[in-house]
């Protein structure tokens, strides 16, 4: 559904009706559509109009088609999205601390924001040991089932049961389900710090911590994750507190002073 037939969207500025429907066909081809008939169906755009719409597509390089019909994203996307990252700060201030701690975990280290209700990875150092983790740059995962997601959800406890709500849609905000997640984070918010267990992925486990500017507010989040075997119970205990002052380090050269 594109976002001037959406009744829940805002209205599109005036003259941009068309730099909708190109961003319309963009978005569909990201999320999968390979080919014309597709992008029709996911967009409600015209096939005639999208045909058009993917060929100015192509020609700036945003979009990539093979025999004229099997479309993926662009190279110009992957120029954009570096650039992107490069002007955000960040991870260019976080990254000799997480480097710091990659060293001294030797697990797989994330620096991750808040990105539309989701998880979104800045950075990733990957560990020396164990499987490599499925997650990169750019990749997004739920809030309420990674340990990164919790540290980011940390501070805003009237979020907690809608957000878990909303991820689990055979729960509501009176399900036991949810009713743990609550008591789950009430925990870790006397240690400043969060877990994932095995609750997004079976055999994965992570510490992690927000990370807090310095007006107090969390910007992003801290992890580090292993496989069961280097996770065990008393490991993670003593990570608590090494990923909790990564985190305030990284906060640091963001300003804060405490």
């Amino acid at each position: 559904m594109t976002a001037e037939n959406d009744p829940s969207a805002s209205p599109l500025p005036q003259g941009t009706r068309t730099l909708a429907r190109g961003l319309d066909v963009l978005r569909a081809i990201a999320d999968g559509a390979q080919d014309l008939k597709t992008v029709t169906e996911t967009t409600g755009i015209g096939r005639s109009t999208a045909h058009r719409l993917i060929q100015m597509l192509e020609l700036r390089g945003f979009v990539r088609t093979a025999n004229g019909r099997s479309y993926t994203l662009g190279p110009q996307l992957i120029d954009y999205g570096y650039r992107a990252l490069s002007q955000i700060p960040l991870p260019a201030l976080a990254r000799p601390v997480l480097e710091r701690l990659a060293a001294t975990a030797q697990d797989t280290v994330h620096l991750a924001v808040e990105d539309a209700g989701q998880v979104f990875y800045l950075d990733k150092i990957s560990g020396t040991r164990g499987a490599e983790m499925r997650s990169r740059i750019g990749h997004r995962m739920p809030l309420t089932t990674t340990g990164i997601g919790k540290s980011l959800l940390l501070d805003q406890p009237e979020r907690w049961a809608d957000q878990y709500a909303a991820e689990h849609p055979c729960s509501d905000h009176l399900s036991a389900e949810t009713e743990r997640f609550l008591g789950m984070m009430q925990e870790y918010v006397t240690q400043d710090s969060t877990m994932d267990l095995e609750e997004n992925e079976p055999g994965i486990r992570c510490v992690a911590a927000p990370v807090r500017d310095a007006r107090g507010l969390t910007v992003a989040a801290i992890s580090v994750s292993a496989t069961q075997p280097y996770m065990p119970s008393d490991r993670m205990q003593a990570l608590v507190p090494v990923v909790r002052q990564t985190a305030q380090a990284i906060g640091r050269e963001l300003g804060r002073s405490a």
